[in-house]
């Protein structure tokens, strides 16, 4: 249930990310643009760790899975 809840987290950053972005440009307020530019920078970091993790646990449950079958 935690992955669901951190994708959920992911796309909010990432959403709110671009909004405070959008905001920032559109209003001259550089702190604030690169806020958001900050934020979703990092909901796509956290997506792909998030990735990997799920590729190393598949990686290690099919090693494990070839090793019984031996």
């Amino acid at each position: 249930m935690s992955d669901l809840k951190d994708k959920i987290v992911n796309v909010k950053d990432k959403i709110v990310g671009e909004v405070k972005e959008a905001v920032g440009k559109a209003t001259g307020n550089e702190e604030l643009e690169l806020r958001g530019k900050l934020q979703s920078t990092k909901a796509d970091f956290n997506e792909k760790v998030a990735e990997i993790k799920e590729d190393v646990v598949e990686e290690i449950n099919n090693f494990l899975d070839d090793d019984t079958k031996a």
